[in-house]
């Protein structure tokens, strides 16, 4: 079928179902709801069989779902309506919750139900929950409904029928999410700000200024005056609660960006006491840490855990210390197992817009994950492996094909190119690890086409090695136990011979300084050339400026319109 995805964004769970629904042979296009009159264009370029909604902030204008099947992707379970339905859920301490695909009407999230699903809810950010189990549970329904449709079964069930404990619920305000840190318990407090985490963050005050508090995570030992500032490490503030504290990643002031939170209120918190952890193992105890280690089984797994995949130049700084560390331990493989959500999105965005100079910071950035790609190249003493269990970009893509192997988690998506960040190069020694694997062309087309990839494709097409179990336990499982069969495998002194071997004729017939020096005299052009596209595609990225138009490469109803009228 011809199928139209009408989107706020092109988000993760946009891309999950754009390439799933690509992937059974839908010819699909997206169009960003900007406005009526360009939902309507677009669907009168398109002639589309059918409408899916993934992502709205807004209703779809009557004048498109009186004349069209537009299906809804609603992240609440069977009944629930209204825009702030995963944001109450975890406010309220749901135990279950689900996504409902419905049918648009006249009554928002009120039309009859086409398919719906339901999980267990877990203490995470909404932001994590809508990246793991609301896409995996809508690209679920989304795509039964699709088949449905597409199979003649086109009677969805009444609201009124279906049952289930869902309720109108108004938008959630900040009256709601405000925090009485002289009542309010740690677990209380991480609920309030998990629900607003990602948009709009909690409204709240720090050293008595007003700003909105993102990324928490509890603390179980240090205790102070309820809601006192109390401890900094690297760049969170700890802060009690009646029962313990929690610790604020990141923090956005009034007229802002969001930033670390050491960053946001630089003087304050270079006047608090520092609580550093002792090296890279876990700490043992609830707290925030955001690189941690751990061996089993002559397995060393490095996590690092960064805020939205973002690696600024100090991160990537540690996280190479923390690698060279691994590669001191008597083990045999290094597994780099990312974070939950993200596995890395490359160079940090945000600490370079907030940068003196943010072209100064970048080339700081840039070289700083180069120096980390290239000692995972060059490491001769383990096999390395990186286990992506969240989403990777750019950047990120890259760093992770630095390991000699790279499994991925299915459901995964990847963005394995630079050019919507205007026009950048790209570093990460992209030009050596990329073409080998899926030839020149293949390299030209990935980096060109802008186009996101599912992980089971980047593995068909020769960029990874293996697509691993979707769910995210059984996904650690799988990689703990293929990781401990490659350290007792009996060809392991040969594989890392072999891996010498190759490094040393790659060198000799083109040093990896050669590529990175190749690379980076492109970077420099874009971060201090005359071009800006960079710097402005940045600053629209950061401060989230919503877009004026979908982009063609998504948009290929208005590309074909384009071409038929020249």
């Amino acid at each position: 079928m011809r199928i139209l995805l009408l989107t706020h964004g092109y988000n993760s769970l946009t891309q999950r179902l754009h390439g799933e629904l690509a992937a059974r042979g839908h010819e699909v296009a997206v169009e960003f709801d900007i406005a009526d009159s360009v939902a309507e264009e677009a669907v009168d370029l398109f002639h589309p069989d059918l409408i899916v909604a993934p992502y709205l902030r807004r209703a779809i204008p009557e004048s498109i779902w009186s004349k069209h099947v537009c299906l809804v992707v609603h992240p609440g379970i069977v009944g629930d309506r209204g825009p702030s339905a995963l944001d109450w859920a975890i406010t309220e301490g749901e135990r279950e919750w689900g996504v409902t695909v419905l049918q648009a009407e006249a009554e928002m999230d009120a039309g009859p139900i086409w398919a719906s699903a339901s999980f267990l809810m877990r203490r995470a950010k909404k932001s994590g929950l809508y990246r793991n189990e609301v896409t995996d549970a809508a690209c679920r329904t989304a795509l039964q409904a699709v088949e449905r449709y597409a199979a003649g079964d086109r009677a969805p069930t009444p609201l009124a029928a279906a049952g289930g404990r869902g309720c109108l619920r108004p938008l959630i305000k900040q009256a709601d999410r405000r925090i009485d840190w002289q009542r309010d318990d740690t677990a209380t407090v991480l609920r309030k700000i998990d629900a607003g985490d990602g948009f709009p963050g909690v409204a709240d005050e720090l050293f008595n200024e007003p700003c909105h508090l993102f990324d928490a995570w509890p603390e179980a030992k240090l205790t102070g005056a309820p809601g006192a500032v109390i401890s900094r490490r690297e760049t969170a503030l700890a802060r009690a609660t009646t029962d313990g504290a929690v610790w604020i990643g990141h923090v956005k002031r009034a007229n802002d960006i969001k930033l670390p939170a050491t960053l946001a209120f630089p003087e304050q918190a270079a006047a608090i006491a520092a609580a550093p952890l002792a090296g890279w193992q876990p700490a043992g105890y609830d707290t925030w840490q955001d690189i941690r280690y751990e061996e089993a089984d002559a397995v060393g797994f490095l996590h690092f855990e960064f805020y939205n995949g973002a690696m600024g130049t100090r991160q990537c700084e540690r996280l190479r210390e923390a690698f060279a560390f691994a590669a001191t331990r008597p083990t045999r493989v290094i597994v780099l197992m990312g974070g939950t959500d993200f596995w890395s999105n490359g160079i940090h965005l945000n600490l370079i817009e907030h940068a003196a100079s943010p072209a100064d910071e970048s080339w700081a950035n840039i070289n700083a994950i180069d120096d980390l790609a290239e000692a995972i190249l060059r490491c001769d003493s383990h096999l390395t492996v990186a286990a992506l269990q969240g989403n990777a970009g750019a950047g990120g893509c890259f760093l992770a094909r630095a390991a000699d192997v790279v499994w991925a988690r299915d459901g995964v998506m990847l963005n394995p190119h630079y050019k919507n960040m205007g026009n950048l190069y790209g570093s990460e020694f992209w030009t050596y690890l990329l073409p080998p694997r899926v030839g020149d062309e293949g390299a030209q087309r990935i980096m060109q086409n802008r186009q996101p990839m599912m992980a089971g494709d980047a593995v068909a097409g020769g960029f990874y090695d293996a697509c691993l179990a979707a769910d995210p336990a059984a996904f650690r499982v799988d990689v703990a136990r293929r990781a401990a069969e490659l350290a007792q495998a009996d060809d392991f002194a040969a594989r890392i011979g072999a891996k010498a071997d190759k490094r040393r004729r790659d060198e000799a017939a083109k040093p990896l300084a050669a590529y990175r020096a190749e690379e980076l005299a492109q970077m420099k052009r874009n971060f201090y050339g005359f071009d800006p596209s960079y710097h402005v595609a940045r600053w629209h990225f950061v401060r989230k400026s919503l877009p004026s138009w979908t982009p063609r490469h998504l948009a290929k109803h208005r590309e074909l319109a384009r071409q038929a009228a020249a």
